[in-house]
């Protein structure tokens, strides 16, 4: 059966627009909010050297995994590439053996 034109950009029909009727939504630099470009993220092991990244320290490895313990993005954590990798080696080998759970059962 041949599709209907339903007349506006692209035989999308409604009230929807296009991509150039955003008028600056989303996309490019600064803030989404507020008009302040956004705060550039630090990676804390690159700011303090006296941090060690360390299997044998759960409570530090915490702060990389959410509480259904999946281990959190560097886009998330603000670790640099270098650090993020340390990281999620680290909380593999403390789940490996079982300093830390891989999953949390529903309670």
């Amino acid at each position: 059966m041949p599709r209907k034109e339903m007349g506006g950009k692209g035989g999308r029909g409604g009230d929807r627009g296009g991509r150039d009727d955003r008028d600056g939504e989303r996309g490019g630099k600064g803030g989404g909010r507020g008009g302040r470009p956004a705060r550039r993220k630090v990676c804390r092991f690159c700011a303090d050297a006296n941090i060690q990244i360390d299997y044998k320290d759960p409570h530090m490895l915490r702060y990389f995994i959410t509480e259904r313990g999946k281990i959190i993005p560097r886009r998330i954590s603000a670790n640099c590439s270098k650090h993020q990798r340390k990281v999620s080696e680290a909380i593999k080998r403390a789940r490996t053996i079982a300093l830390m759970p891989f999953t949390v059962t529903g309670q």
